[in-house]
């Protein structure tokens, strides 16, 4: 025996499945679909300003918001960090305040990602866990591992070379693959025990490891020494690399 619904019976029950449906949503389709909120640090070092602002206009699944030493402390207070989802540091300074210490450890190990790039593997030179936060640190005077001592990192402008992709299966180096790339080198930089790298080169004057990842706290960390100008901004590869490393670090 057949059993048949009246036709307004059947599509109340169709209207009515597709709202539960609707209602799963919030919790999967707008997570993926949601853009990461980038908060960009800048200060202390030039650049070549509009090429740079095109490597985050030109990702169209993430917004940014722009803040210049001295004004950057102030973001790291909890009330400010609920505003962004990722750091990606851009600038070279040294004035940090025991407070502002505090309140970037805190949102780092509350999960905040961050993305170091290029000239702020030099900041910060008096603070030692810096080099923790970071997995690394130009050095700007003789230093001692337990390889022995090393000279003072040192840099080269203008400089061509071979970028290697250590694991193409990482989710911030996925479908890459090894490339040439015009850049600035530092030479002899720490690069800390226990990191994963990234991306390495042979090139006699930089540091072996370009990129790695690692963590501190809860949060994911990428540093990533390419980066000085306009030539490495609009290296393709370069650009996939640093919109992989942000959608990475912002996820848990």
């Amino acid at each position: 025996m057949k059993f048949l619904l009246p036709m307004r019976a059947l599509r109340l029950l169709v209207l009515g499945l597709f709202a539960l449906g609707l209602s799963e949503l919030p919790a999967t389709a707008a997570a993926a679909t949601a853009k990461v909120r980038v908060l960009l640090v800048l200060g202390g070092h030039g650049f070549h300003k509009e090429p740079f602002w095109a490597l985050f206009d030109g990702c169209p699944d993430s917004t940014y918001e722009i803040v210049e030493h001295p004004d950057v402390h102030a973001m790291f207070k909890p009330d400010k960090a609920r505003s962004y989802d990722v750091m990606v540091f851009y600038d070279m300074w040294d004035d940090i305040t025991a407070e502002a210490k505090a309140d970037l450890v805190q949102c780092l190990k509350a999960g905040k990602g961050l993305v170091v790039l290029h000239h702020a593997y030099c900041s910060y030179r008096n603070w030692s866990e810096y080099t923790e936060i970071v997995g690394g640190r130009f050095e700007f005077v003789e230093w001692t591992d337990r390889a022995g001592k090393h000279p003072a990192t040192s840099y080269k402008h203008n400089v061509d070379f071979t970028v290697r992709v250590t694991d193409p299966l990482h989710p911030v180096t996925r479908g890459m693959s090894d490339f040439k790339i015009h850049d600035e080198t530092y030479r002899n930089g720490r690069v800390n025990p226990g990191v994963t790298p990234l991306l390495t080169t042979e090139e006699p004057t930089s540091t072996p490891t370009l990129g790695w990842t690692h963590r501190y706290g809860q949060a994911k960390v990428v540093t990533l020494l390419l980066g000085h100008d306009t030539k490495a901004y609009e290296n393709v590869n370069f650009r996939r690399f640093l919109h992989q490393a942000i959608h990475w670090v912002a996820t848990p």
